[in-house]
């Protein structure tokens, strides 16, 4: 006999609320990376921003923090919380508990992502989207970004609340691998936005209302950075989520292993917090040792990114090989690359293997120091957030959107030149700054016009320029693709329409370890972990903090 939670079909309303996240993601990406090319341009001596000067959009730092805002943090935030809802809800076949506090959670976001762009349009808030003190911004911009990511915890908390009473009426069946990975995300999320919540509420928000004189700016950048490095994972993972528990469905094959699949999110829960400091070692506050500290736990973070590669690799060749695919590399033409969905992905997993080894590179010490604050950082980070995760994401898109509005995707095969411009554009714009930053060029700096660029930067920043604008293609293709997609007046016709994409595991979840498939211990080790990293040291430095650091408004 079908159970209620059997049947249960994504309601039209359901849709329409994970539309609602979208429409804004796709918006605020439309309008960021107008902004990247533009600084690419800058670099190599082509200044648009003159163009944009009768609107109040001119200034170069200005352009810079609308595009780190938007395209880092709301672009992805939006999406992977409207991602996560169908995530919850397909995946444990049931509606959300709490749809209510779901909606508030997204009426929170949206209100907080208004608050913060009025000051950044305005001019009040170009602190760019790391907003290290002594720079100082309007009061509304650090009230409006902690409202984003406050309104991102109300819909966690929904998703728990879900999960909590399929749990109770599932006691002894493993939980889908999809909705157990959005899950840990969304904890290590909330447990890491902490550290950045702490900075503004008792730092950077009352030195904007003039309640207290002055900031500490070391202590302002070990606040950010406990939460900016974990921020990384919370764009990857859900990519990675599709990685594992949809990509191998959308390519004709079977997860490889739903034990490694857990296992490595439950490694990056654990490993992705306690590792800021890596991005602190020219911070002379910082004891050597505990540099040490986070530079080994930063290589061991790259162990579950292993664990991807090999994990999907294998769910891959399975696919392609059901698909005819021979030979030891042979059987990788035979995955179904005219697919956007799939293409997608794969070209974002391509692109993330340069990425992986550039975060290698920036964990040690002695490289670090060589390319710190350098143009190879950007070049390094646009290898992932803007590859791994934004390319996923198109991919995801390409479903996600007709499975949401129950229209077709239009023009496919568009969409899969979307995936190869941005593959090429990305490929030359991260390989010029890689270059770039070897060479000393620095980073957040107008270069157009500088006077100390020497000639051996010329053909790098030219480059950039190139492939900024092939991005610049690439993504406006994408948004006009997905705009025309959502309104649109074809429709699905009955019985045609895009199936919720959920691998089969090779082996049988129900035989994974049940340690596996429990918070308890995870959370305990990884609280544990965090206070062993950070405990110490933060002690010291609120102990000694000085909050005398007069404020700079840009």
């Amino acid at each position: 006999m079908l159970t209620q939670e059997s049947v249960y079909e994504v309601t039209q309303q359901d849709r329409r609320f994970v539309g609602a996240h979208l429409l804004v993601a796709i918006a605020a990406l439309s309008v960021g990376s107008l902004f990247g090319p533009l600084q690419a341009f800058e670099w190599s001596g082509l200044d648009l921003y003159g163009l944009l000067e009768p609107i109040g959009l001119g200034d170069y730092y200005k352009g810079l923090t609308i595009h780190g805002v938007l395209n880092a943090l709301v672009w992805t935030t939006f999406f992977i919380t409207g991602f996560f809802t169908l995530v919850m809800i397909a995946g444990l076949k049931r509606p959300l508990r709490y749809p209510g506090l779901n909606r508030a959670g997204f009426y929170t976001m949206v209100v907080g992502l208004v608050m913060a762009a009025i000051p950044i349009l305005t001019g009040a808030a170009s602190v760019l989207y790391t907003f290290y003190p002594p720079l100082q911004a309007s009061w509304a911009f650090y009230l409006g970004l902690t409202l984003v990511v406050v309104g991102s915890w109300i819909e966690g908390y929904g998703f728990y609340l879900t999960m909590a009473e399929w749990r109770r009426d599932n006691p002894h069946t493993r939980s889908p691998f999809i909705v157990l990975a959005a899950l840990i995300t969304m904890v290590m999320w909330q447990i890491a936005t902490l550290g950045i919540a702490v900075e503004i509420l008792t730092m950077l928000l009352p030195a904007a209302l003039g309640l207290i004189d002055g900031t500490d700016p070391e202590l302002g950048r070990t606040l950010f950075w406990f939460t900016g490095h974990p921020l990384v994972y919370f764009w990857l993972l859900p990519a990675y989520l599709s990685w594992y528990g949809m990509l191998p469905k959308q390519a004709g094959g079977k997860l490889f292993s739903d034990t490694l699949a857990r296992l490595a999110f439950w490694l990056f829960l654990l490993l992705s917090i306690p590792v800021g400091f890596h991005h602190q070692f020219a911070d002379p506050g910082v004891p050597v040792g505990w540099k040490y500290i986070h530079s080994i736990l930063t290589y061991g973070v790259a162990f579950p990114s292993m664990l991807t590669l090999f994990t999907v690799v294998a769910s891959l060749e399975y696919a392609a090989r059901k698909r005819g695919g021979q030979g030891l590399l042979g059987w990788i033409r035979a995955l179904p690359w005219g697919n956007p969905v799939v293409s997608a992905q794969l070209l974002a997993g391509i692109l993330f293997m340069f990425g992986g080894i550039g975060g290698i590179t920036n964990a040690s010490y002695s490289v670090n120091l060589v390319i710190h604050n350098t143009a190879w950082v950007p070049g390094h980070f646009h290898l992932t957030v803007a590859s791994a995760v934004t390319l996923s994401f198109f991919g995801i898109s390409y479903w996600l959107i007709p499975y949401v509005t129950g229209k077709p995707l239009w023009k496919e095969k568009w969409a899969t030149v979307v995936n190869w411009t941005w593959f090429v554009g990305m490929m030359i714009f991260s390989n010029a700054m890689h270059v770039l930053g070897l060479l000393g060029a620095p980073r957040r700096t107008e270069l157009g016009q500088a006077p100390y660029v020497p000639d051996e930067w010329s053909g790098h920043l030219f480059r950039m320029s190139v492939g900024g604008a092939i991005l610049l293609v690439g993504v406006a293709l994408f948004v006009v693709i997905a705009a025309r997609t959502a309104f649109q007046k074809e429709r699905f016709g009955p019985g045609e329409g895009v199936e919720f994409p959920i691998a089969v595991s090779m082996r049988d979840p129900q035989l994974t370890p049940l340690w596996l498939d429990r918070f308890k211990p995870w959370l305990i080790a990884t609280v544990v972990l965090i206070v062993v990293a950070y405990g110490p040291q933060l002690f010291e430095q609120f102990s000694n903090a000085s909050f005398n650091s007069p404020p700079i408004s840009p």
